[in-house]
């Protein structure tokens, strides 16, 4: 199951929200050379905010919509009301017709059997004669009101919608120059992996420290998780002897705790593989990555991106192979995710 850490952003105007969610046009796309994976990894956190901006767009243009059918709706009740109104005065000027026979009220009072009774008569008329036109008037004054908000709400949908639209390019356009840059980067790491000769670590962009008690961590923040520790299939000769992480190529890898690198290595079935040495003597491993951000010996935080996660060596598509071991020796893993679940982080 993929899980994110993003956090909602706060209700906003819909004035204030139309600029928020615009933001800056993205810049050119990403460059081949030496920079591939500097490009990857920005592009990647554009990618990433795009789609936040796109999906915050497509929220709003939906509770705008819905605003819209309940003004609809209200407008349709109101309208109906005053038909029924319009009614009721008909039916009101009916009666006094028939009552009254078309006479001259003077007249009607000289022939009434019971004049007081006629005067009772035409008071309560008069009475529901004026609270019906009130009603009518008032009722009038809610339809006009609810016709200039469905006006500005009609505007005000059209405009999201037009931003949505606006949105939806800027997103496909930063996802087509990332698609780009990530298969250039993922053909420099095979070509790295066939000579067996590392590049040397690429110093990417760490992400803003935030205070925070936490030892350990996933090795990636948003993934889902696919093959799993000791499972069996056509492409381990034995069992597998990691957590698999299907995540895209370019996707940025953290060191899951404090540590030193123990080696970085460019060949083999693991392709591009960093090795990391916690306190206490256990290793975890990171393996079929794009490029590698640390050299050995480098000292290492929690949550610190150690390299970008690709599909070099063995490997049938992008993901992220992460091991725990005993040693820094294959055959000596143990579950990672038990592992991690005993220092808190649950998978």
């Amino acid at each position: 199951m993929r899980q994110s850490h993003r956090r909602p952003h706060p209700l906003l105007s819909v004035s204030a929200l139309l600029c928020a969610l615009l933001g800056p046009t993205p810049p050119a796309a990403a460059s081949e050379g030496p920079s591939t994976s500097a490009d990857v990894a920005r592009l990647y956190e554009e990618a990433s905010l795009a789609t936040a901006r796109y999906e915050e767009g497509r929220r709003a243009a939906h509770l705008q919509r819905a605003k819209v059918r309940k003004l609809n709706r209200l407008l349709s009740e109101k309208q109906h009301d005053v038909a029924v109104l319009h009614g009721d005065l008909g039916r009101l000027a009916s009666a006094q017709y028939r009552t009254g026979g078309g006479l001259p009220y003077t007249a009607q009072l000289l022939l009434a059997d019971s004049p007081d009774a006629l005067l009772r008569g035409k008071q309560v008329q008069l009475q529901a004669d004026l609270a019906v036109n009130s009603a009518v008037m008032k009722t009038r004054r809610a339809v006009a009101r609810l016709t200039a908000a469905k006006r500005e709400a009609d505007q005000a949908e059209q405009g999201l919608d037009r931003r949505l639209t606006r949105l939806a390019v800027l997103k496909r356009g930063i996802e087509r120059k990332l698609e780009s840059a990530q298969w250039a980067l993922q053909g420099e790491a095979d070509r790295a992996v066939a000579a067996g000769k590392c590049r040397g670590a690429v110093r990417l962009r760490q992400p803003k420290k935030k205070a925070s008690t936490r030892a350990w961590v996933t090795p990636v923040k948003t993934y889902e998780l696919s093959a799993g520790f000791d499972s069996t299939g056509k492409r381990w000769a034995r069992r597998h002897t990691g957590q698999d992480f299907a995540v895209d190529i370019g996707t940025p890898v953290r060191s899951v705790g404090a540590g030193r690198v123990e080696s970085v290595s460019c060949g083999g079935a693991f392709g591009i593989e960093v090795l990391v040495r916690h306190p206490g003597g256990y290793f975890t491993q990171y393996a079929h990555l794009a490029a590698a951000a640390v050299d050995q010996g480098d000292k290492v935080r929690t949550g610190q991106w150690i390299g970008q996660a690709g599909t070099s060596g063995n490997s049938t598509g992008p993901h992220l192979h992460f091991e725990t071991r005993l040693t820094p020796y294959l055959g000596s893993g143990v579950d990672p995710r038990k592992w991690l679940a005993e220092r808190g982080v649950e998978l």
